[in-house]
């Protein structure tokens, strides 16, 4: 892409954001939404491939989809209650809308048809900022208008995304949409505490977006696409393997490393909630989850990439040194477990 063009794109994805951020005014943070989107697009269509154009006409229809179910549901608050105020959500009808029309720029399920096959024909760096950085302007709307929504909605929201993100990532071959499940997933578990906790969102958020980079970092410094080929890794740099193994087993939520803190803080508090079956699935369905982080995990590390007989093995034939972004991100992917205490103190 000309750096001018990527210069603009890039920047115009902070001002969408940013708008979203500071905005109060219904209008605005619709406006911070829609440059949101449109920035990104030159960024999917770049690569010039019928692949890549099918996602992102796919990502285009569902996000004017939605923003036009968010700003109808902005209208209608405003026809009936008179204000413009983020925070004057006071139309159940609205408030529902809004988090029907959220639910689907995010991704949840059952609204989630179309992030699996819209990150598939991504190249993984514009699929990791399609899985982090695109999350955080509506999860920013969601934070503040938490204490309107409705809790049995969000809850069965939250249900079905383990459920769903679980179930269909482990029939998968493509290393994107296993991400795609696995991120469908992760939301699951931000939505269904929102009402009750939601600087435990926060905090789940920030280690998702931890760990996501992390592993995004990782399959791109492998170039692999595919199961596969994450094979060849170990061979290519025992190291990264040994990272990416731990980073995928902390995306599953496995202790004793990071990701376990926010599924453990999440059950505690449902259980404080007296939601004792919601945190059973819960709990239930992460194993769902695991399951194909365990068959990543095993590819990257325990297996070896298949050669035909009539060529040369590609043992050692290119070393990967890991940089000083991933080898942060992977670090906090990991470590962060013994810190629980202290961060409960500081968000609590």
């Amino acid at each position: 892409m000309n750096p001018t063009t990527s210069t603009i794109t890039i920047l115009s994805l902070g001002l969408g954001t940013t708008l979203t951020f500071i905005g109060s005014h219904w209008l605005l943070i619709w406006m911070g939404l829609e440059i949101n989107t449109l920035a990104i697009i030159p960024m999917m269509i770049h690569q010039h491939h019928p692949r890549a154009v099918e996602a992102t006409t796919k990502y285009f229809i569902t996000q004017a989809s939605a923003s036009a179910l968010l700003l109808f549901a902005s209208v209608t608050n405003a026809w009936t209650t008179g204000q413009w105020n983020l925070t004057e959500l006071l139309n159940p009808t609205s408030a529902t809308l809004t988090t029907i029309a959220l639910a689907l720029k995010i991704g949840l399920a059952p609204l989630h048809f179309w992030l699996p096959e819209v990150l598939q024909g991504l190249d993984l760096i514009t699929g990791l900022i399609l899985s982090t950085w695109q999350k955080l302007a509506p999860f920013a709307i969601l934070l503040q208008l938490y204490p309107l929504l409705n809790p049995n909605l969000l809850t069965l929201l939250g249900i079905l995304s383990t459920i769903i993100g679980g179930w269909g990532g482990l029939n998968q071959t493509q290393l994107r949409k296993i991400l795609a499940y696995s991120s469908i997933a992760n939301l699951g578990w931000m939505i269904i505490i929102l009402h009750y906790n939601p600087n435990l969102t926060q905090l789940n958020l920030i280690l998702y977006i931890i760990m996501t980079l992390t592993t995004f970092l990782l399959f791109n410094t492998f170039n692999s696409t595919k199961i596969n080929s994450i094979a060849s890794s170990s061979s290519k740099s025992p190291l990264l393997s040994i990272m990416a193994l731990m980073t995928l087993l902390s995306l599953g939520g496995l202790p004793p490393l990071s990701g376990f803190m926010p599924k453990w803080l999440i059950l505690q508090e449902l259980t404080k909630q007296n939601l004792i079956i919601p945190a059973t699935i819960m709990a239930i369905t992460a194993l769902l989850s695991l399951f194909f982080y365990l068959r990543l995990s095993y590819a990257t590390t325990l297996t070896m990439n298949p050669n035909p007989l009539n060529m040369s093995s590609s043992w050692r034939t290119k070393t990967i040194n890991p940089n000083l972004l991933l080898t942060m991100m992977a670090s906090l992917s990991i470590l962060l477990l013994p810190l629980t205490p202290a961060i409960i103190t500081t968000i609590m």
